[in-house]
């Protein structure tokens, strides 16, 4: 198995589950969550459960364009975490479609670059392929682990699974 396999293994596992280590995938998660569970903001200061997922969107989208070429600077806050443009559920539905886009064209982005690339280094970045394909598989667990923990703050369990990942024992 070539090492771009590997990665895109990892991306697909994040966001489907199935022989993931030992936490609900993104599908999971977000499955598990409505519209108004998505908008509530159970922290104060801290993202919505919504605004995580655009947050993630948009970063599936920069990785994938910068794997075909694209120079992609640095984005503002209000590019990078952009708000939600409503709160129905129709339009959580389309945040949900949108990233399963987004992680769609990814996969097949990964699927193409040759590994022998990996070890160049990204167009005005100071990394590699490499370590920016690592960093959106690790960007997206991170953001899986703060929805996981701003559902269990609103009382939402998605899964027998789940509820025992969050036992005090697990």
């Amino acid at each position: 198995m070539s090492e771009t396999d590997r990665i895109w293994d990892q991306l697909q596992r994040t966001f489907e589950g199935g022989d993931a280590w030992r936490c609900p995938s993104l599908r999971d998660l977000l499955a598990a969550v409505g519209a108004p569970q998505a908008a509530t903001r159970p922290i104060a200061g801290a993202p919505t459960i919504w605004e995580l997922l655009l947050h993630t969107t948009v970063y599936e989208n920069v990785v994938r364009r910068r794997l075909e070429g694209e120079h992609v600077e640095t984005l503002p806050d209000e590019l990078g975490w952009p708000r939600p443009k409503g709160t129905s559920a129709a339009a959580w539905l389309q945040a949900k479609l949108d990233f399963g886009e987004a992680r769609r064209a990814l996969r097949q982005a990964v699927a193409a670059f040759p590994d022998p690339r990996l070890g160049e280094t990204v167009p005005g970045r100071e990394y590699t392929f490499y370590v920016m394909l690592h960093g959106v598989v690790e960007h997206a667990l991170y953001h899986a682990g703060q929805i996981e923990m701003l559902m269990v703050a609103q009382g939402v369990r998605p899964s027998a699974a789940m509820s025992t990942h969050l036992s005090p024992r697990g």
